[in-house]
């Protein structure tokens, strides 16, 4: 009885920490994407489209725990975030592509993406959030035990380094001059987005939520 009460408890954890998340995420992505394409930002608007990501697994967690909080069909649940899961990958895919394509292209024209102050603040912000709101999951996850959750946690920290990298390229590119720093990290960033894309690919093919800590 007493551990059916932490779960209890530690599910609705979940629930606020997921709300948190899922709120800040539609922010960020709207003002990164904002930005990116204001300054002409491959990086920027980047980081805003992997936020959109993370919002659909956000919400459909949420969805997750609430259904487990009001004792509802956790294996409708299950299947609905299955077809999160294979979305989640191919949109990731794309975003891959989109910042490979337009990254090399940049570099190549010699597009200068100007200096944005709103992205900086926003890239500022998640560097702080993300890390803390995965840290706050990681506690709650202890009595859930939810490799979804782990996903997500995951993917929360992986957020926080995309987050680290695009605020390096921009600031840089900010305080020199050097635009094409910009797409250096650009392509930095890349190589995370590939590796969760594979992740969230072999999460699909298995048909289970892509548990990466």
């Amino acid at each position: 009885m007493a551990e059916a009460a932490v779960r209890a408890q530690a599910v609705r954890t979940g629930i606020r920490l997921e709300l948190i998340t899922v709120a800040w995420m539609a922010v960020e992505a709207a003002l990164a994407i904002g930005a990116g394409i204001a300054a002409r930002s491959v990086l920027l608007t980047a980081f805003g489209a992997d936020s959109l990501i993370e919002l659909l697994s956000g919400v459909t967690l949420l969805w997750r725990l609430r259904t487990e909080a009001s004792e509802g069909d956790i294996e409708r649940v299950e299947a609905v975030e299955r077809r999160a899961i294979r979305l989640s990958a191919g949109l990731l895919v794309l975003l891959c592509l989109y910042v490979l394509v337009s990254a090399g292209a940049g570099l190549v024209l010699r597009v200068e993406p100007q200096e944005s102050r709103l992205g900086i603040a926003v890239a500022a912000a998640a560097v702080v959030i993300m890390p803390l709101l995965a840290w706050r999951k990681r506690l709650a996850n202890r009595a859930i035990d939810s490799s979804a959750l782990r996903a997500d946690i995951a993917e929360t920290l992986t957020c926080a380094y995309l987050a680290g990298t695009t605020l390096l390229g921009v600031l840089i590119n900010a305080l020199t001059g050097f635009w094409w720093i910009e797409y250096l990290a650009a392509f930095v960033l890349l190589f995370w987005l590939i590796r969760e894309a594979r992740e969230a690919l072999e999460a699909a093919r298995e048909g289970k939520g892509h548990d990466h800590d």
